[in-house]
């Protein structure tokens, strides 16, 4: 496998404060994020004048910001050579926070500094960095205009939206179809990626004041409802060319959920829209999702729907999962072949984002 390339489908910034300072617009620098400590000691995020809710990292891990690689480019090639990968695709830390903002205005001008700041980083080594525009969710025209933006003149890959109820809006509500034709036409992925952000309507909050419970929850809960509703709300049948990929939720719930698509398609379709081909023939054709490094369910997930539609991720650099022999774990990890080993280590990223 020495020719291989490998693409990591999902890293991340950790937006230092130069992206504010230097690239929102001045009306806007009182919704700068920042970090405060609070009445209890805790350090908290504070964004456009809101401290969030506390995020229970553990004990004496290292802080994403004192990473270089979390935002200055050469660390992070650096830390790529290290342990093997050669593309990444890198998502915000702070600007999954942004989607939650119900101010458009606000929002959009959060959205376009990241988007001018991820633009240049990525410049340093276009051939091996790439990011996806965020976009402001709560707004549609704002978001379309956005992703035009990203698209055409900062060269970005994609559109980056949360899978949650953003603004009363299902991922499947008409009002978003002008934006699927867009990426239709610049055969530019979705990205939907969850974060236990608490900031926002999501699955597991209703119930749960436990974080880990939230945490274990939001994300692949989350996913599975937007996928849902992609898939059986005509999204995916209505944009043939539209290509979607899942992140940051584990992929072995895959088979489980098209399994169920398709048994309720078939049993309990008179009671939604009509679909032309089962669910699992809509994913199998338009959509993605990511392995968190080497999942020890990756085989049989592979066993269940092949692998043409699996990519490899490390979320470098949250320390919810090590960075350093990840590479090397899924290469060696047995049940799989050499062939899927290929696909899902880069083969599959590079077709998703065009790379």
């Amino acid at each position: 496998m020495s020719d291989l390339r490998v693409i990591d489908a999902d890293a991340h910034f950790v937006e230092p404060p130069e992206v504010w300072t230097k690239f929102l617009d001045p009306q806007f620098q009182w919704a700068a994020p920042k970090r405060m400590v609070d009445n209890q000691g805790r350090m908290r995020r504070v964004l456009a004048g809101q401290m969030l809710h506390h995020t229970p990292y553990k004990p004496k891990s290292t802080p994403m910001e004192k990473l270089q690689g979390s935002w200055d480019p050469k660390a992070r090639l650096a830390d790529m050579d290290r342990v093997g990968v050669d593309g990444m695709v890198i998502y915000p830390t702070w600007g999954l926070f942004f989607f939650s903002l119900t101010d458009p205005a606000t929002c959009a001008a959060l959205c376009r500094a990241y988007n001018d700041w991820a633009s240049e980083f990525v410049a340093t080594d276009p051939k091996r960095l790439f990011a996806p525009a965020i976009v402001p969710q709560i707004d549609v025209q704002m978001s379309i205009a956005e992703a035009k933006r990203g698209l055409r003149e900062l060269g970005l890959k994609g559109v980056f939206m949360r899978p949650n109820l953003v603004g009363g809006r299902t991922i499947d509500h008409p009002s978003y179809e002008p934006l699927w034709d867009l990426l239709e036409e610049y055969d530019a992925p979705l990205v939907l990626h969850e974060g236990t952000t608490e900031d926002l309507n999501q699955a597991g909050m209703d119930r749960y004041d436990n974080f880990m419970f939230r945490h274990m929850i939001s994300h692949p809960f989350e996913q599975q409802m937007a996928l849902l509703s992609l898939i059986c709300g005509g999204v995916l049948e209505r944009h043939p060319k539209m290509k979607v990929t899942i992140v940051e939720c584990g992929v072995a719930w895959v088979p489980y959920w098209l399994a169920r698509m398709d048994d309720h398609v078939e049993q309990w379709g008179h009671a939604s829209l009509k679909l032309a081909a089962k669910p699992s023939e809509y994913f199998k054709r338009q959509c993605f999702v990511s392995a968190e490094g080497a999942e020890r369910l990756l085989p049989f997930t592979v066993s269940a729907i092949g692998d043409d539609n699996i990519c490899f991720s490390s979320d470098y650099p949250h320390p919810d999962h090590p960075f350093d022999g990840i590479v090397d774990e899924l290469k060696s990890m047995p049940g799989l072949s050499e062939a899927s080993k290929r696909k899902i280590l880069g083969e599959n990223a590079a077709r998703l984002f065009g790379i």
